[in-house]
C-alpha cells in the first residue's frame, strides 16, 4: 500500500488546520493510501489512531530548526507528502526552509490555509510559499488561489469538507457542566483567543443578546493580557473553558459567534450550519466567498436581526436552519472534498 505522510506544526483536537488534516487523512485512506502524521507537537485530546511521529524543530516557537537528515529518515518510504500550512505561514520559517529542501523533486501537496501577505505582521515575508515543479499547491479558497496565480504559482482550490451528519452533542449535560439554566441564553465562540478572532466583538454580541459568553479556546500569540482585560470588562456572564468535543459546543449553544477579521476559511460557521445553530459572522473576505454558496448568516456587527430571529416562531427559525444545513451538505461535504483531492492526484499521476 502506498504511504502518505501529513506534516504540520502541530496536531490537536480543535485546531482548524488539524480538523481539516484529519478529514484529508480519511479521504486519502479512502483512495488507497496508508496515512501517518508528522509534526513538532501534539496537543492533549488528539485521538487519531494512525501513526504520528514528532520531530524536534517543526513546532511553532521551536528553539532551532529540524535536522534535515531526521526528516529524510522519517519520510523514507513515503510516496506522497501533504504539508499543512507549515510551508505557508512563517510561524517557523527555518522549519519551512528545511522541509522544502527535503521535499525538492518528490511528490508533495502544499496545502495552504493562510499565506504571509494575508496577515499584516507577516506582509514583509516574500520567500513563502516555496515552489518546485514536482509539487502541487492546494488552497482552501479562491481568493488565495488567485493571489498565488498573481505570484506565478498555479494552485487548485479544494474547499474544506465536513461530515454531513456529525455526531450529536449532549445539550443538557454540557449546559449542566457550565451551570446554565433552561432559560439562560448561550453564545459560543469556538476559537483560540488571538487578535483576529475579535473576542471583544463576540462579547459585545453576547451582551446585546442578554447571553452568557463562552470562549472555548486558549489565548495564544501573547494575547493573554489583552484577553483578560476584555473578559474582565464584559457586561455579561463569561465562561472561558476548553472543551475538546466540538459537537457538545454546538449542542449547548443558542448562538455561535464568529466575528473574525480574517480567516483562511473559517470552519465554525459551516459546523454551526450542520448542527442547526444560527451563527453571527464577521466581514472577513473569504466569508463573502462562502456566503456566495448560499449561506444565510447573521452579521456579527448588527445584533438586532439576530435578536428578532431568536424571538420569532419556531417554524420560521427552522426554515433558516434547514436552509443553511442544506447548503453545507451540498457544497461542503467530505464527499465533494474527496472528489477534488482524487481529481488532483489523478492529474498528477499519484493515485494508488
Amino acid at each position: 500500500m502506498p504511504r502518505c505522510t501529513i506534516v504540520s506544526f502541530r496536531f490537536g483536537p480543535t485546531d482548524g488546520v488539524s480538523v481539516v488534516a484529519r478529514n484529508w487523512a480519511n479521504a486519502l485512506a479512502g483512495l488507497g493510501f496508508g496515512v501517518d502524521f508528522l509534526a513538532g507537537a501534539v496537543e492533549p485530546g488528539w485521538d487519531d489512531d494512525r501513526p504520528l511521529t514528532l520531530v524536534e524543530g517543526l513546532s511553532v516557537g521551536a528553539s532551532g530548526p529540524p535536522k534535515a537528515d531526521r526528516l529524510v529518515e522519517v519520510l523514507r518510504g513515503t510516496d506522497l507528502v501533504v504539508v499543512e500550512n507549515l510551508c505557508s505561514l512563517p510561524l517557523n520559517p527555518s522549519a519551512a526552509r528545511v522541509l522544502a529542501g527535503v521535499l525538492r523533486g518528490r511528490p508533495a501537496v502544499l496545502h495552504h490555509h493562510d499565506l504571509p501577505w494575508q496577515r499584516t505582521r507577516f506582509a514583509h515575508v516574500t520567500d513563502l510559499p516555496p515552489d518546485d515543479p514536482a509539487w502541487r499547491h492546494v488552497t482552501v479558497n479562491d481568493l488565495t488561489r488567485r493571489d498565488l496565480a498573481e505570484r506565478g504559482i498555479a494552485a487548485t482550490t479544494i474547499r474544506n469538507g465536513f461530515d454531513p451528519d456529525p455526531p450529536l452533542g449532549d445539550h443538557q449535560a454540557t449546559r449542566d457542566r457550565l451551570g446554565l439554566g433552561a432559560d439562560d441564553r448561550l453564545v459560543v465562540h469556538p476559537v483560540r483567543a488571538i487578535p483576529r478572532k475579535a473576542v471583544g466583538r463576540a462579547v459585545t454580541l453576547a451582551e446585546s443578546l442578554d447571553a452568557t459568553y463562552w470562549l472555548s479556546g486558549p489565548a495564544e500569540d501573547g494575547y493573554g493580557p489583552d484577553l483578560a482585560r476584555e473578559l474582565a470588562a464584559a457586561r455579561c456572564p463569561v465562561i472561558h473553558a476548553s472543551h475538546a468535543n466540538r459537537s457538545d459546543l454546538y449542542a449547548a449553544a443558542d448562538v455561535v459567534a464568529f466575528p473574525s477579521s480574517w480567516e483562511g476559511f473559517g470552519n465554525p460557521p459551516v459546523e454551526a450550519a450542520l448542527a442547526r445553530r444560527p451563527v453571527a459572522v464577521g466581514d472577513y473576505p473569504v466569508a463573502d466567498e462562502l456566503r456566495a454558496l448560499g449561506f444565510a448568516w447573521f452579521d456579527a456587527s448588527d445584533p438586532e436581526p439576530l435578536r428578532d430571529w431568536l424571538a420569532s416562531p419556531a417554524d420560521q427559525r427552522e426554515t433558516l436552519l434547514a436552509h443553511n444545513r442544506e447548503v453545507a451538505v451540498e457544497e461542503l461535504s467530505t464527499r465533494r472534498m474527496a472528489e477534488g483531492l482524487e481529481s488532483l492526484l489523478a492529474e498528477a499521476g499519484w493515485l494508488p
